[in-house]
């Protein structure tokens, strides 16, 4: 799993029928002190995260599994939102 902030959305009028009716989220990966690190990406979401939101994703043949029976065409989903993140002792709180 790796952090990211979900910082847009992406609306397709044409699309591979497997992702009929799944939000699309843009998503900028983020370092532990939350930096961004790398370039964005869209991902499947399966949380009701919103933009802002500290959120953990997923890559690969994992992507599809929250989607299950379902055939989703993700390479990258969404499986959670960060509330809180603590590292060494030090308390961080996710900037929305």
């Amino acid at each position: 799993m790796q952090l990211g902030r979900v910082i847009g959305r992406v609306w397709s009028s044409v699309k591979n029928p497997g992702l009929k009716g799944q939000r699309l989220l843009i998503v900028q990966p983020v370092k532990a002190d939350l930096s961004p690190a790398g370039r964005c990406l869209i991902c499947t979401d399966c949380t009701g995260a919103g933009a802002g939101e500290l959120i953990y994703w997923v890559r690969g043949r994992e992507a599809s599994f929250p989607f299950t029976p379902e055939e989703v065409a993700s390479d990258a989903t969404i499986v959670g939102i960060i509330d809180e993140l603590n590292l060494a002792g030090k308390k961080k709180e996710p900037a929305c």
